[in-house]
């Protein structure tokens, strides 16, 4: 490792950044990877990048900057500064006087982009220091402002870009800024889909973030083929053919993660609309714990997904996180010892020691074929990523009765219905009492965010809306506290749940959404699931077997202990995770 290197390892010691104990074996690990130092410690998060530069720009005694106000930056000093040499220097311009330039940079101890800007600007630089992050995101922020202000302000009919041009734009074309300003925001907003839709002014992007779709940018309509052109470029799709739906797939690599994005174009009658799908392999859940449950349901899920066979089903509607529970049952169960394969539609996620085939209808690999060619494929676990029709059911029962775990989804509203859309398709009911050994219905709401959530007492209508009756308020709400209590989840302490009272409302909390910049001002940041786990034990397979109705099994199973969708939500606003508007929206009201 270089002096170099090691000169900063020490400044990070003398300031306080570093446990002295740690620098020799980080230098040396650094040294392996062959990466700076900075990096390497970022990375592993022994350091935060940003105390990494409060601790350079301290030695240099050089001013750090938390934020930087992007509004406030001159648009005309960010037409003199290149955005290659910003992004590859991170360093941005933040404002000027007569003979001074006051510029934000990344590393305080190096001064040649601070001498370029100097020779470039003709001006006196002075310096503040301010994180990676920090610049990157502004960076993105006052150039996409350039871009936007560019995109919006063309006179509508203005030629644009010629096809030909279009392929040919280097980094600076304002166009391909704009669509890769897309990408870093989304992620940057931790959005799950760009969606790119056509009006009759203008362009309009909205993100899917925590699950609702949030308009967040803006084009003049002249630019809809150049958008749309750049991203089926990307894609690989064919960019003169505008009357066909196409599907493609984009890797990209945005702030060190690397992003897998499912492209989609459907012509409509304002012009193609594109809808992108994006999938953060580093971000995706695998650990059952993470996902919301409380104790009982964990542990009853655990003990399940444990057994040598049987079909476990989860059901819920699109964007419910059925596929990430599979995963994570999945993950739970992968040892070396097991051979485990799945069929999915698509495959979203790359699961280490897992075979894993994407179905194609197109060429007749279906659900129903793959999972036949699996049997012949000594499998210990199947996963099939949905059960459409009665041979994809029957192939799925057939192989849980010789020996295999089954694990599979059903679109349905509730748990109980699962049996009954499983009899629509022609499965008999004997196959599925012998088969199904539980059913876990979900739904995703968002998460309240922790710093900015307001407290407040609930009143007897905020109770009647989750379920709760004022005649039995008292006995159900200290049920549903205790259960609260046993969420499994990091950021919920169960000491500060409050405990069951005599007045049934007094000392009960629960949580309106705040607003605050780590949650973009919506008061919520992420999402977490509510469930209904339904076992299939002796009473409910004797209502199953009669060939009842959802109806009665729902009754048959409550009185079993399964607890409902809404008394989940009502589990998790008591624990102060989510709110009862969020609740409300994600479930239906039991029928009275």
């Amino acid at each position: 490792m270089s002096s170099e290197q090691r000169y900063i390892g020490e400044i990070l010691v003398r300031r306080g950044a570093l446990e002295p104990d740690r620098l020799e074996s980080a230098l040396e690990s650094a040294a392996e990877r062959a990466v700076d130092l900075r990096d390497f410690l970022v990375a592993t998060h022994i350091v935060d990048d940003g105390q990494v530069v409060r601790a350079l720009a301290d030695e240099v005694s050089m001013e750090f900057i938390e934020k930087i106000a992007t509004d406030q930056i001159p648009e005309e000093l960010i037409d003199t500064v290149p955005i290659n040499f910003a992004r590859q220097n991170r360093v941005l311009p933040l404002s000027q006087s007569d003979d001074t330039i006051r510029v934000a940079v990344a590393n305080p101890l190096d001064p040649f982009p601070v001498d370029d800007l100097r020779i470039l600007l003709g001006k006196t630089i002075i310096s503040v220091a301010a994180s990676e992050e920090t610049i990157d995101d502004a960076i993105n922020r006052v150039y996409e402002r350039k871009d936007e202000t560019g995109l919006a302000e063309a006179k509508e009919g203005e030629e644009v870009e010629e096809l030909r041009d279009l392929i040919d734009m280097t980094d600076e074309a304002p166009v391909i800024r704009w669509v890769n300003n897309l990408f870093y925001t989304a992620i940057k907003e931790r959005a799950s889909d760009i969606h790119i839709e056509p009006t009759d002014e203008k362009v309009v992007v909205r993100y899917r973030i925590d699950g609702r779709l949030v308009p967040r940018k803006e084009a003049n309509r002249g630019f809809l083929a150049s958008i749309v052109s750049r991203v089926k470029i990307e894609a690989g799709l064919n960019i003169a053919e505008k009357r066909l739906p196409q599907d493609g797939r984009i890797t990209k690599k945005i702030a060190g993660k690397v992003i897998d994005v499912r492209v989609s174009t459907v012509p409509t009658a304002k012009g193609e609309r594109v809808v992108m799908r994006l999938l953060d392999k580093e971000q995706v859940q695998l650990d059952l714990i993470d996902l919301g449950f409380a104790r009982e349901e964990l542990d009853q899920l655990e003990h399940l997904i444990g057994r040598p066979n049987g079909i476990i089903l989860v059901t819920g509607p699109t964007g419910s996180g059925k596929t990430t529970t599979l995963y994570g049952c999945l993950n739970k169960i992968n040892t070396p010892d097991k051979n485990i394969l799945t069929a999915e539609d698509p495959v979203e996620y790359e699961l280490r020691g897992i075979g894993q085939m994407q179905v194609q209808p197109k060429i007749g690999l279906t659900f129903a074929s793959g999972l036949r060619s699996f049997l012949r494929q000594d499998p210990d676990v199947i996963m099939v990523g949905e059960i459409r029709d009665r041979e994809t059911a029957e192939i799925a029962i057939h192989a849980s009765l010789t020996g295999h775990l089954v694990l599979s989804t059903l679109h349905t509203n509730d748990a109980p219905s699962a049996v009954t859309r499983l009899v629509d398709m022609g499965v008999q009911p004997y196959q599925i009492s012998s088969s199904v050994m539980a059913v876990l219905a979900q739904r995703l709401v968002r998460q309240l965010c922790g710093l900015c959530r307001v407290p407040y007492t609930p009143t007897p209508q905020d109770l009647l809306e989750l379920g709760i009756d004022a005649s039995e308020a008292q006995k159900k709400l200290g049920e549903l506290k205790k259960v609260a209590a046993t969420t499994v989840l990091g950021s919920t302490d169960p000491a500060t749940l409050p405990e069951p009272t005599s007045a049934g409302l007094s000392n009960l909390k629960f949580f309106h959404p705040g607003g605050c910049d780590a949650c973009s001002g919506t008061g919520y940041r992420g999402q977490i699931g509510i469930f209904e786990l339904m076992l299939i034990d002796e009473p409910v397979r004797r209502e199953i077997l009669n060939s009842s109705d959802a109806k009665t099994i729902q009754r048959v199973a409550q009185q079993q202990g399964m607890r409902p969708l809404r008394d989940d939500g009502a589990r998790q606003v008591i624990a102060g995770v989510t709110s009862v508007e969020e609740v409300l929206a994600a479930t239906q009201a039991a029928e009275v």
